[in-house]
């Protein structure tokens, strides 16, 4: 099982199914016209662009701007087939209609492979399953930036409907001049022919949405004149000069502020609550209570004048917090309880397996000797630099809200569901996000805000949660714990590899408080959890990959790269140790179990030969190498790291990727620079710590992230490709754990199996 498959299980008692992509939405259409607002003196040619006046593009973006360039990427498509300036290209966004939904990103957590049988007739366990798939793929008929999957799922749509567009608009065009469409050219959104006539886009915007298209040909590569190239970012000069929106800079006019604060149990609740003193504070209006969302914890907020006087309100208060009804947790010993189930599972062939080739245990039996190791990673936050936010307001029946979210759709049914009115009666207006790594995909803030609107007297309020209240409430990466054990033949060459892992399941939870309106079996197999490990591209004979699902009470959510942030992990410092029990040069050893995987094996060359693998260094330099494939592309990094007063210092990176077709070089680059430098902040510091429930990290001095003077120098070296875009936001997360990791043996002599490195 590889990429895009999905797994359901539950339905009638019946094991894994496999559904394929037949009832998901179908994304090649171009949809209505129509289904594009009405603009005075703007055109809609299809579900996606519109034509104004002045020859100028408007594009419906349905793709969250987070940092990682997708406007620009998105723009550089469209403008690439309609021949116009990327600067002709004006977005606006998206509506929620289902045209704009993508469910890539969801299918790459979910189910499965076509059905679930060899005879071609359907079960009826495998037409419940389709039931199932189907009320998901149009529950998932809404927006989402997320799974790296912006571009790869808008390469062949929005090109075909720039394409469609474009040959509308000449076909407009030969008829008003009696001209045939071979006779006319396009240059910059301007319409010629040879006998000196031309007209822009403008002119014949009007017509074009009466004529049908005719021919549609996307461009040849070899054509292109903007894709591939290092276009400006088209966000750039609002940040730069501080137009630019993103959602904790809202003002709208008679705005209150509001602070949350939360149980500090996990899972806590509400005892009683003393607001007099708070109340009493200038500028403090209210105090709101909050309920948990969907078995969260339970909040109050404090509403005042600005955010300063809500800050001090909500801290003012007097609470007698609940203890959570499941009882309390802590992260040491859920740490243990992880490793307790993968050995078990390992010695009953349990867990669900991902993935089987030959046979581990005859591998085993025949083995000259057996290797077995455990790797830890642990609990993250997210911790991005824009505090959770949203605004809203609520007044005559209508809710309307501005929010930094990865999933507008689902904010939208979100604050319908905390308002009680109908999805059609709630606006979502997006903002730029500062930074989103998968918190975003959540949507309990806007409830929140919502919540707090509706006793706001129609005023729009501003929810801002504290630092502490970010770092110590978040959905965060599940903890994982893996048993890796092999068989090495007398050359120490491995001829079997079973790993076992154990940790919480992302989607199930994420679905199960995302989706109010979804009901159907949410505890399914989740392939998040085992991603990067059942689909390792190294030719070992015999393999058994499996994991278990874990519940630990902890609210868990998607992360950076996801499943791949901690598996690379396992995999690669494992594969390291097969290395060195071999007696091979690392990159040597894996270049020959790459012989069937060429694409792997360039990446691999390309960041050996840019590091000058073999090269001498200075003493007290090591370097260490990984490889990961994650969201369809393939990275490759060569670090080069020091110990300074005892603690690993890395100072340079040497990062290699096949992204596929790369649309913009520029944007790639700075995705690699900041997944390195967002695992790196990972790899020596990241740790959630949980005791009694109670997180113990709460601001940066505690969870502290890789600082400028300290981040290395980044190298980034792309592989010509002609294959469709994979994704660029989160494959540089992965690799750079491991490949520190490796190097640090190198300098050390001691294998480190548990992250963070620094503890």
């Amino acid at each position: 099982m590889k990429r895009r498959t999905l797994i359901l299980s539950g339905l009638g008692g019946a094991a894994a199914l496999v559904v394929g992509w037949g009832l998901l939405p179908p994304r090649s259409r171009l949809g209505d016209a129509q289904t594009l607002p009405v603009v005075a003196g703007e055109v809609g040619l299809n579900g996606w662009i519109r034509i104004a006046g002045d020859g100028s593009v408007r594009l419906a973006m349905n793709r969250s701007e987070m940092g990682q360039g997708v406007h620009t990427a998105l723009a550089m498509l469209v403008a690439e087939e309609l021949d116009v300036p990327l600067a002709q290209v004006q977005l606006f966004q998206a509506g929620p209609e289902r045209l704009y939904g993508n469910v890539a990103m969801f299918v790459e957590s979910l189910p499965i492979h076509p059905a679930d049988n060899a005879t071609g007739h359907e079960t009826r366990t495998a037409q419940a399953a389709r039931w199932v798939v189907a009320k998901v793929a149009r529950e998932l008929g809404i927006n989402a930036t997320g799974g790296s999957s912006s571009v790869v799922d808008a390469w062949d749509v929005l090109r075909l409907a720039a394409a469609t567009a474009r040959a509308q608009l000449l076909g407009a065009a030969s008829l008003q001049w009696r001209l045939p469409v071979a006779e006319l050219t396009v240059k910059d959104g301007v319409i010629a022919h040879a006998s000196g006539l031309r007209g822009g886009y403008g002119v014949f915007a009007k017509a074009a949405a009466a004529t049908p298209p005719g021919d549609v040909r996307l461009k040849d590569a070899k054509d292109w004149t903007l894709i591939g190239t290092a276009a400006p970012r088209i966000d750039l000069q609002g940040k730069v000069d501080g137009s630019a929106q993103f959602g904790i800079d809202v003002r709208l006019p008679d705005q209150v502020y509001a602070v949350v604060r939360h149980c500090p149990m996990l899972g806590g609740g509400l005892g009683a609550v003393g607001t007099e003193a708070a109340l009493k504070l200038p500028g403090v209006e209210r105090v709101v209570r909050l309920g948990g969302y969907a078995g969260s914890t339970a909040a109050l907020a404090v509403v005042g004048r600005t955010h300063w006087h809500a800050q001090q309100g909500a801290q003012a208060l007097q609470v007698e917090w609940q203890a959570p009804p499941a009882g309390v947790v802590s992260s040491a010993a859920i740490d243990q309880a992880l490793e307790r189930s993968a050995r078990e599972a390992a010695q009953s062939d349990g867990g669900f397996a991902f993935y089987r080739r030959g046979d581990v245990g005859a591998a085993a039996k025949s083995a000259a000797r057996t290797l077995e190791r455990v790797y830890r990673a642990p609990y993250l936050a997210h911790a991005t630099m824009e505090p959770i936010n949203c605004t809203a307001r609520v007044a005559a029946g209508r809710v309307e809200v501005w929010a930094p979210t990865q999933v507008p759709g689902i904010a939208r049914a979100i604050a319908a569901h905390a308002a009680g009115v109908s999805e059609d009666a709630v606006t979502v207006h997006v903002t730029y996000l500062g930074g989103g790594f998968g918190r975003r995909l959540d949507a309990d803030f806007v409830g929140q805000a919502v919540r707090i609107a509706m006793e706001t007297d129609g005023r729009p309020v501003q929810l801002v949660w504290p630092r502490e209240e970010d770092i110590g409430h978040d959905f965060y990466r599940p903890a994982g714990v893996a048993l890796m054990q092999a068989s090495l033949d007398a050359q120490g060459l491995p001829t079997g590899l079973s790993i076992t892992s154990a940790g919480d399941a992302i989607t199930p939870r994420w679905m199960a408080r995302g989706l109010p309106a979804l009901s159907g079996p949410f505890d399914l197999p989740d392939k998040t959890t085992s991603e990067g490990l059942f689909d390792l591209p190294y030719g070992v004979a015999n393999q058994r990959i499996a994991h278990v699902a874990t519940h630990s009470g902890v609210p868990v959510g998607y992360w950076r790269s996801v499943g791949h942030s901690h598996n690379a992990f396992f995999s690669e410092a494992f594969i390291d140790e097969l290395a060195f029990e071999a007696k091979q040069d690392p990159v040597a050893f894996r270049l020959a179990l790459l012989k069937d995987t060429p694409r792997h094996a360039a990446v691999l060359q390309l960041a050996a030969d840019r590091a000058q693998w073999g090269a001498p260094l200075p003493a007290g330099t090591a370097r260490g190498v990984a490889l990961h494939e994650s969201f369809g592309s393939i990275v490759a990094q060569v670090v080069e790291v020091s110990l300074v007063a005892g603690q690993p210092r890395v100072h340079r990176v040497v990062c290699a990727a096949d992204v596929g077709t790369v649309v913009n070089p520029g944007i790639v680059a700075q995705q690699m620079e900041g997944g390195v430098i967002f695992g790196l902040s990972a790899a020596l510091y990241g740790r959630i710590d949980i005791e009694a429930s109670v997180v113990r990290q709460r601001n940066f001095p505690d969870y502290p992230v890789v600082k400028m003077a300290d981040a290395p120098r980044i190298e980034t070296h792309l592989v010509a490709s002609t294959r469709s875009p994979g994704g660029v936001g989160e494959p540089g997360t992965p690799p750079i754990a491991p490949a520190v990791a490796n190097a640090l043996f190198v300098l050390t002599g001691q294998r480190i199996r548990a992250l963070p490195l620094i503890v």
